[in-house]
């Protein structure tokens, strides 16, 4: 039943993260510590993603450019605009830096492990969703926080000390990663496992600090029941117009249904891994707390939704 219910053990994670920072946020002299971890749990993350993504792999796939484009368009493209439209609509009802928060899930990448294996569950194209995955990703490190700061206005500026934080905390971990990656990479992928912990516990470290921030700041207290209500209406919403869309723009391209697959997950989930960590970068904590929640909301519903469609989509006899 639980399996069911959470396809992803990352998603209980991700529940239990959210209820001991509400429970027991950081605090006091506690905070400096909890922030300089959370940097360098953000710090291997990237470093990780970088040994981990295949160069040969992306140089190959991007001569699919027809599905690689429409997954860079629709994941930049489309559901920036998505995210921003949202922003507004429902910013006379929420917070702003809660309503900032759908503009911020819109401009994300997406997901490289769970995009891959929906793909993968549901007979798609594997070897282009390896690829897509690391194009979005390779392309969100720095095309997301300019998508922000421009689709964002006055809320979205983005400083010096950020830009730098950005550069120092993302790139150059992922960088060093991928220059690495010749001698790394194989034992990274012999200890998949291990990496895959490394990985989850970076991003809950990450989610668990600026969660414990905005709790501090009383994100509780903030919020009613009505505003609660409407944030995860509205994610819904948002989750179906972007699976919808990501699935009738492979029709009207007339991709092949293994592509058309590949598009539909590629195009429409949004990374946590990478939304995490660039918040810490982008904003105080206890703003990015809020700004999170979003983001948080649509990745555990998002991992529900394709662990449920994926088997519908695989063909009979595959």
């Amino acid at each position: 039943m639980l399996s069911r219910l959470f396809p992803d053990r990352f998603v209980p994670i991700l529940f239990a993260t959210i209820l001991l920072a509400s429970l027991l946020p950081v605090r006091g002299a506690a905070v400096p510590v909890a922030e300089a971890v959370s940097t360098a749990a953000i710090v291997l993350l990237f470093f990780l993603n970088g040994v981990r993504l295949p160069r040969d792999e992306v140089l190959h796939g991007i001569r699919n450019w027809t599905l690689q484009g429409a997954a860079l368009l629709f994941c930049f493209g489309a559901m920036a605009l998505l995210g921003l439209g949202v922003q507004r609509v429902v910013a006379p009802w929420l917070p702003t830096t809660l309503a900032l928060g759908f503009l911020y899930l819109g401009i994300l990448p997406s997901t490289v492990q769970s995009a891959t294996a929906a793909s993968s569950m549901a007979g798609g194209n594997v070897a282009a969703s390896v690829v897509a995955a690391a194009l979005l990703n390779l392309s969100g490190v720095a095309l997301s926080p300019l998508l922000f700061a421009l689709l964002a206005g006055s809320a979205g500026e983005i400083h010096g000390a950020a830009v730098l934080r950005i550069v120092s905390i993302l790139l150059i971990p992922f960088i060093l990663g991928q220059s690495l990656q010749r001698w790394l990479r194989p034992w990274v992928l012999a200890h998949r496992g291990l990496a895959t912990f490394m990985d989850r516990t970076a991003i809950a470290i990450a989610v668990y600090v600026a969660f414990s921030a905005a709790v501090v700041a009383g994100i509780w207290t903030m919020l009613d029941t009505r505003e609660i209500a409407i944030v995860l209406a509205v994610t819904a919403a948002m989750l179906a117009l972007s699976f919808g869309g990501a699935w009738a723009l492979g029709g009207l391209l007339r991709l092949a249904r293994a592509d058309r697959i590949t598009l539909l997950f590629a195009g429409a989930q949004k990374s946590i891994a990478v939304g995490a960590p660039l918040a810490a970068t982008l904003f105080p904590p206890a703003i990015a707390g809020m700004v999170l929640v979003p983001i948080l909301v649509y990745h555990m519903a998002q991992l529900i939704l394709s662990a449920w469609i994926a088997p519908a989509l695989r063909p009979q006899g595959v």
